[in-house]
């Protein structure tokens, strides 16, 4: 999934006219006005030992077919044989292409850093249900089900999905994470610093046996 064209430009007003021409505020994410000045610090989904010798970034789109793939086929051999095993630390950041995509985002930080692979996990892997729907009222709703089955609140689900605030500093993060590595599509991962795109677990465990001091 290529990002490179998403970046100029890119903002909260883009994010926020996403199919939500006949959408009610009680069905979908309506965003509410901005209540705070104070800059809005998005952290970084970590999991792993901060004492591990190689670190991993993960730039991913919840809405992203080849993300969905590299967390079915990739990632649970790099968690049980690296993460789990104290020798890599792996971060995982959102990419944003579209509006779902901001709001399976939001939805997944909803339940604080405890729940939030567990609700990525139930993204990726019903990504072809909660994706499909007649507009954005549709996918909002699918996603609901998902957060209730993670266990979170309506009500606190309905908040955070409609968040202004965090919405917008999401994406400037997004922004300023994606350039600073540069970043042009999804999945993409950063070894120790370095680029090294997408990959089976074959091709990544090579290299991070390659990497090990």
């Amino acid at each position: 999934c290529f990002i490179i064209n998403f970046l100029k430009g890119f903002s909260l007003s883009h994010i926020s006219r996403y199919s939500l021409g006949a959408i009610s505020a009680s069905t979908a994410p309506i965003f509410a006005e901005n209540t705070t000045t104070n800059p809005i610090n998005i952290p970084d989904m970590e999991m792993g030992s901060d004492d591990a010798p190689i670190t991993i970034i993960e730039y991913a789109s919840f809405t992203c077919p080849h993300c969905a793939s590299f967390h079915k086929n990739v990632f649970p051999s790099l968690r049980k044989n690296y993460i789990e095993t104290g020798k890599v630390k792996f971060i995982y950041r959102e990419v944003y292409f579209d509006g779902p995509g901001l709001w399976a985002a939001l939805l997944a930080r909803c339940g604080g850093a405890k729940k939030y692979f567990g609700i990525s996990d139930l993204l990726y892997s019903k990504q072809r249900e909660w994706t499909k729907g007649d507009g954005g009222a549709a996918i909002a709703q699918n996603l609901y089900k998902i957060g209730r089955i993670a266990g979170l609140d309506q009500s606190k689900m309905e908040v955070c999905l409609q968040d202004k605030d965090v919405a917008t500093a999401m994406v400037a993060r997004f922004q300023e994470t994606t350039k600073a590595d540069n970043v042009s599509s999804t999945p993409s991962l950063i070894l120790n610093g370095k680029n090294i795109g997408n990959m089976s677990y074959t091709e990544l465990a090579a290299l991070i046996e390659e990497a090990m001091p």
